[in-house]
């Protein structure tokens, strides 16, 4: 059977890819970025000299070293801050090209465990006629709008409002880009790549949802929320406020799961069995010395395991709401695989047939 799936999955890959070389046809989501924004203030995009912070970041050479790929900065007016953005421009830039934004998890791309570092987009992307936008900040954000300006995060967290409102025109117009898009993400950002798409129904062409959990209003998903937020000693109360809120609901992505209606969807899980990635010998672990190599192994097996046999359960009940609502999506549920960065950057690939058929139909 994953034979199976993968011989699938290549065709279809070798199918979008020749899709690809084609101009964008018309279609796109109704909604402009004027439409979405509806008058609030707008991003201010600068080419970036290279420092976040006043540091460098690990990852600057990845993005200097290629040509297709560029750092800029974003300025976001709710938040008063500059956001790192890597842009790929990839394929024929003659073109105007569909966008994809991709979010990092937890890490929000300010520390190792981001797409720039953990995966091969910048490669992957290179001969794609799409443009893909992946914010380098957020880190434990959710990628939404916080009721509270938590001071361990910095102050306001108005990422939604960024996401959705101030960056899509100005960022768009910086790439010439057309007016198709999608939003994907994983892990954290797996739920906020739903919620965006749901928030706003004509705006995203695409959706892609990486060992994610929709529902966010329940208490067992609620405490799944708070234990990634509880790394910064914060909790989803003073992200949204009150449990049993009209907030609360408003983003639980399996409650509002109607939404997604009329997108190409992607979402992604394994099982919490350990898997390829997950052995001392996977290729992500041979540059290692082989006790550090065992240890990783250890933990990706014995934590990743639980975390992804949670968000499998929450992939089945989308799944389960979908079906109901009787609208289609692409899921991959593997039959191992722990919450880890190997199977993640299986997802580029996999969901790219997804991604394709939104931006080429």
């Amino acid at each position: 059977m994953k034979q199976t799936r993968r011989t699938l999955a290549a065709a279809l890959l070798s199918a979008a890819t020749a899709m690809a070389a084609f101009s964008p046809a018309a279609g796109a989501a109704p909604q402009t970025p004027n439409d979405v924004a509806g008058g609030v203030a707008q991003s201010t995009i600068s080419v970036s000299d290279g420092t976040i912070n006043g540091s460098v970041p690990e990852w600057l050479e990845e993005v200097t070293s290629r040509a297709h790929v560029q750092l800029v900065n974003a300025y976001s007016p709710s938040m008063q801050r500059q956001v790192p953005l890597v842009l790929i421009k990839g394929g024929d830039q003659n073109l105007a090209n569909p966008t994809l934004y991709l979010l990092n998890g937890a890490d929000g791309g300010e520390a190792g465990a981001n797409w720039i570092q953990q995966s091969d987009v910048l490669d992957f992307y290179a001969d794609k006629n799409v443009n893909v936008v992946i914010p380098m900040a957020g880190q434990f954000s959710y990628y939404t709008d916080w009721v509270t300006e938590p001071a361990q995060l910095g102050g306001k967290q108005m990422w939604e409002t960024f996401l959705t409102k101030e960056l899509p025109g100005p960022i768009e117009s910086w790439l010439g880009a057309n007016n198709k898009r999608a939003i994907a993400g994983m892990s954290m950002s797996a739920t906020s790549s739903l919620l965006l798409a749901e928030h706003n129904p004509d705006f995203y062409d695409a959706v892609g949802s990486f060992s994610g959990c929709a529902a966010t209003s329940s208490p067992h998903t609620d405490a799944m929320i708070n234990v990634t937020l509880e790394r910064v000693n914060s909790n989803s109360t003073q992200m949204w406020g009150p449990m049993g809120s009209d907030l609360r609901y408003w983003n639980d992505g399996l409650l509002n799961a109607d939404k997604l209606r009329g997108k190409e969807i992607y979402v992604s899980n394994g099982s919490g069995l350990a898997g390829y990635w997950d052995m001392p010998s996977n290729p992500r672990l041979a540059k290692f010395d082989p006790a550090v190599a065992y240890a990783a192994s250890v933990q990706t097996t014995v934590i990743g395991g639980l975390i992804e046999a949670g968000t499998n359960a929450c992939t089945h009940d989308l799944r389960v709401k979908l079906d109901s609502e009787g609208i289609p999506a692409d899921f991959n549920f593997r039959p191992t695989g722990t919450h880890t960065w190997g199977y993640w950057e299986e997802d580029l690939r996999d969901s790219w047939a997804t991604f394709a058929r939104a931006f080429y139909r």
